[in-house]
């Protein structure tokens, strides 16, 4: 199970795009959580301290403890919202999670000994990510921080499907219940073919060659138009 994050927030009572704006100048973040079969709060978090937590890749694959004064609520981070330009935050969604209810989260991939893989080191390959995380569904409980996939037997022009995944206990990948087209590749081993580059004096010819062809065909007409005005 993923270590928890503690997350200090206040409620909210404004609602809109403008009580929103005003949250951001303030260096606020505004913020939903909802679920549990519970009413959704509204709610507001520091900013600086927010984008602080997120520079960890498994927050995005963690229980989080939201605190509200004294009371305290597991959540998991369900949406967020960035600034196109700005290093900000606009705005994030919680859903409560309870012990005994499975939930969906997208959790890493990690891919171990890619250096050392076969279809790189005997095949002079080069590994291509196909994908960098993955979809799973467990109780809260069982929730990895991230899946690690072993591909040092990969050989080349060879590849790994989610299917190949070793699960940890209590995890599945809802894609895979839903037929076998859905059991995509994860990561491949190929030779990376560079486009091949033509030869300057091959190229210098064809160019003059298209040069001249364009130039004969101006000739003709003015041969032609001095012939009738004759």
């Amino acid at each position: 199970m993923s270590d928890k994050f503690d997350l200090i927030a206040e409620l909210r009572e404004d609602q809109g795009k403008g009580a929103s704006r005003r949250l951001r100048h303030q260096g606020k973040v505004p913020a939903i959580i909802y679920g549990a079969g519970r009413p959704p709060r509204s709610l507001m978090f520091d900013q600086n301290k927010v984008l602080k937590q997120l520079e960890s890749e498994v927050f995005y694959s963690s229980i989080l403890n939201i605190k509200v004064g004294e009371k305290s609520q597991a959540a998991i981070l369900k949406d967020l919202q960035r600034h196109p330009a700005k290093h900000m935050i606009l705005h994030m969604d919680f859903q409560r999670i309870v012990d005994d209810v499975e939930i969906k989260m997208n959790v890493p991939l990690h891919f171990l000994n890619e250096d050392i893989a076969i279809g790189v080191k005997e095949g002079g390959g080069a590994v291509s990510h196909l994908m960098n995380d993955v979809e799973v569904a467990c109780l809260p409980k069982h929730l990895p921080e991230y899946i690690e996939v072993d591909i040092a037997e990969l050989e080349l022009d060879a590849m790994l499907n989610l299917s190949d995944i070793k699960l940890p206990e209590g995890v599945e990948i809802p894609a895979l219940a839903q037929g076998p087209e859905n059991d995509h590749g994860i990561v491949s081993i190929h030779v990376i073919k560079a486009a091949p580059i033509e030869d300057e004096e091959t190229v210098e010819s064809e160019v003059g060659e298209e040069g001249a062809e364009a130039g004969d065909e101006p000739a003709a007409d003015a041969a032609g138009e001095e012939s009738s005005d004759d």
